[in-house]
């Protein structure tokens, strides 16, 4: 309570969509509250009721802030707070005195900057309702369990064992305690292996398909580095992997692979005789020709554009020379580059979304359609689509495995795995499937939520404006602060910034990387700089410096909407599907709000260990209390589970399986998400009547669909609650009535559910 120099502040007025209300701001330690005060004619109406009514609030959780901007008095306004939440919701507070406008503006920021850790937020403090309390989401994720259900361990498959090699997390910290691998490869073959991923981040199960036995693996890049380096140990993984759904003894592994003794990686000294034990045989005899399965076309799959893959290479990474993983299957296995850039090309993304929607708190017009096309969002959606529709047909169609990664596996891999189950697996498509799957590919592989979500906050991120119109130096308003040395938007596109990135690290870091690069012993490539967080290249040269920063803080050029993009992508797939799904666009919306919220402890930290720690467990709820506490409001009406009944299990071009549709006009914004309605966001509705431009339709069509929303007028008028309830992912109490709220497109009352 420290950092509160004002707890209560009277005479506000907050600015949505160009609505003014006046209430009273309230400052506690873990929200901002603002109570609408009604006028003198709703208390006189609200006294006639028979039962007393709550005021109308608005909730706001200080993690939920993205940025904040204080402007002074000047003549056109006075002194405000704007906020853009991390939600997408945009409010403007207005005050009477200048010194109440700072003294606000210092709380926020004093409360939001978290120092010392974690365990400062929200979630280590809340009391849940009885409701949740009669739940356990800690409970509901069982590695082995869903591993059998998918047939590992089971007489479906036997090609897959359970290890707990990695039980306490020494052999990789940032890995699940339990992992699935080969049945016919040892951990000693592991534990050599570990040592050619980044991060010894191996390639290990993620996905057994029911119907063919094919898989998804999953692993971060491999450490070939500018002089080729290469593993016998991995390279026999991924060949283990492809022959896993093969019948017993008749394996597709090459023979120098299956014979080989586990050894440290192998050099460039091997190479001769690697070479000629690979040779494929002519023999038209040979079982591996004849045995199920052997024309099996298995893919890895990179999912960085091909100029960041070759980048790496100068700091001791890469991608898998094809030289070498070739003879992994028969056919030869083949590669393909997805083209997904990296984390500071999504939030550069991000923040231009955010300039063309950032000023709905001033005005109710609808976004700048221009800035969103410049935006690339879609672009990156559709690529990611695209990733995942390509994993999809492999598997289903083509009968194949596929092994996806990045650079350290837990980002674009993440997306590209949960995707690609939802549209192969029903299961996945249900409340209780949707939950495992997040927690296994997002939370038990190491995505990391603490980094990428920003929960600490950052000083950089809360800007004093000199005057109304005139910024002081800051960053743009609506755009979060990037570091000086380096920013996201400092370059022009992705190719370009790789390619300089590649152009600096290999004259910059020349000497550094030839002197470490290569162990003298065992020929193992290894980073130059240790423990480096980023996804690629592009930030690893700043890594030096923050090796001495404090643990817990939030770096802003870590920050990306990674797991905003996998919730994107399942809407995207819920539009093109809207049967086949349990769960409503509503339940991916309050997830994400749930991802910022800071109120559960399931996303707070980057991966297991760090969760097993800080006894996250025992210190917090789940936030899956919160959804299975009210698991009828994520219910999809138009769901039929007939379509995905056992008796499509065998349709092969559809059935059980989702292909996504990727062509022209195939991905749409989720309008929901933005804070807006979906002709704002994608276009104006088909029939336009003549003399009415696109413009004045989207006005309207805004203003009649507010006012149906509203429903009966309510004391003061319905716009009060319009403006109150439209502000996205905040507690509301509907003042003498239970209206919907005017721009969700659930048309749900939210209640008292936030908090």
């Amino acid at each position: 309570m420290e950092h509160i120099k004002v707890a209560k502040v009277d005479n506000v007025a907050i600015l949505h969509h160009g609505s003014e209300q006046r209430g009273t701001l309230h400052l506690t330690a873990h929200h901002l509250i603002f109570r609408r005060v009604a006028s003198e004619a709703e208390q006189e109406e609200l006294s006639t009721l028979s039962t007393p009514q709550p005021p109308t609030e608005i909730w706001i959780a200080y993690p939920i802030i993205a940025t904040a901007f204080r402007y002074p008095s000047c003549a056109s306004a006075p002194a405000h707070v704007r906020l853009r939440n991390r939600d997408f919701s945009f409010l403007q507070f207005r005050f009477d005195t200048d010194r109440e406008c700072r003294d606000v503006f210092d709380s926020i920021k004093a409360l939001t900057v978290v120092r010392g850790g974690l365990e400062k937020l929200y979630a280590f403090y809340y009391q849940p309702k009885s409701s949740e309390r009669r739940c356990n989401g800690w409970l509901l994720y069982n590695p082995v369990k869903e591993f059998e259900r998918m047939g590992v361990g089971t007489d479906r498959s036997k090609g897959w064992r359970i290890t707990n090699l990695n039980h306490d997390y020494s052999f990789s910290p940032t890995y699940p305690a339990t992992l699935a691998v080969p049945a016919t490869i040892s951990d000693t073959t592991l534990t050599h292996a570990k040592s050619y991923r980044s991060r010894a981040r191996i390639p290990a199960l993620t996905y057994l398909h029911p119907l063919n036995n094919c898989t998804i693996t999953r692993c971060a890049q491999p450490l070939t580095g500018v002089r080729g380096n290469r593993s016998i140990q991995d390279e026999k993984l991924v060949a283990a992997i492809f022959a896993s759904s093969q019948p017993p003894g008749s394996s597709q592994t090459p023979a120098y692979l299956r014979n080989t003794t586990p050894s440290p990686l192998g050099s460039s000294s091997d190479l001769p005789a690697l070479e000629t034990a690979a040779t494929p045989t002519s023999d038209p005899d040979s079982p591996v020709g004849r045995v199920y399965g052997a024309q099996q076309r298995n893919l890895i799959v990179d999912a960085r554009p091909t100029v960041n893959a070759y980048a790496m290479q100068v700091v001791g990474m890469g991608s898998e020379d094809m030289d070498n993983y070739r003879h992994c299957s028969s056919p030869p296995c083949t590669k393909i580059y997805l083209g997904i850039d990296n984390i500071h090309v999504m939030r550069d993304s991000l923040n231009k979304v955010i300039e063309a929607i950032k000023d709905s708190d001033i005005t109710p017009l609808p976004p700048n359609r221009e800035l969103l096309a410049k935006s690339g969002w879609l672009k990156h959606i559709g690529l990611m689509m695209d990733g995942t529709s390509a994993i999809v047909r492999q598997v289903a169609v083509e009968h194949a495995h596929v092994l996806v990664h990045c650079s350290d596996g837990w980002d674009r891999t993440s997306q590209l795995s949960s995707l690609a189950q939802i549209c192969l697996d029903p299961y996945f498509r249900t409340i209780d499937g949707f939950i495992t799957l997040v927690e296994k590919d997002w939370v038990s592989f190491g995505h990391r939520f603490r980094e990428r979500s920003g929960y600490l906050g950052h000083e950089k991120w809360f800007v004093e404006k000199s005057s109304y119109g005139q910024p002081a130096a800051a960053p743009e308003e609506g755009i979060i602060g990037e570091d000086e040395d380096e920013s996201a938007q400092s370059a022009p596109s992705a190719p370009g910034r790789a390619a300089a990135a590649f152009g600096e690290a290999m004259f910059g870091q020349a000497k550094n990387f030839f002197s470490t690069v290569s162990n003298a012993n065992n020929g193992r490539a290894t980073s130059p700089v240790p423990d480096m967080d980023s996804d690629d290249l592009y930030d690893r040269r700043t890594k030096v410096a923050r090796v001495v920063e404090a643990p817990m803080v939030t770096k802003p050029k870590e920050v990306s909407p990674m797991f905003q993009q996998f919730l994107d992508g399942t809407y995207q797939l819920m539009a093109q599907y809207p049967t086949r799904f349990e769960y409503n666009e509503r339940f991916l919306r309050r997830l994400l709000f749930h991802l910022y919220s800071c109120q559960y402890g399931t996303f707070l930290h980057n991966n297991d260990k760090e969760r097993l720690d800080s006894r996250v467990k025992e210190r917090t709820r789940s936030v899956w209390d919160y959804f299975l506490a009210r698991r009828k409001m994520w219910l999809n009406d138009q769901y039929n589970p007939a379509f995905d009944g056992q008796e499509h299990e065998r349709e092969v071009e559809g059935g059980r399986v989702l292909f996504p549709r990727t062509g022209p006009g195939a991905i749409k914004w989720w309008a929901q998400c933005w804070g807006r309605e979906d002709h704002e966001m994608n276009g104006a509705p088909p029939i336009i009547a003549a003399g009415v431009t696109v413009a004045d339709t989207a006005t309207q069509s805004s203003s009649s669909s507010a006012a149906a929303a509203a429903g009966p007028a309510l004391p003061g008028g319905a716009g009060v609650t319009a403006m109150v309830d439209s502000v996205k992912g905040l507690t509301t109490l509907a003042v003498g009535s239970k209206t919907p709220p005017a721009r969700k497109a659930s048309g749900e009352d939210l209640g008292v559910e936030m908090m």
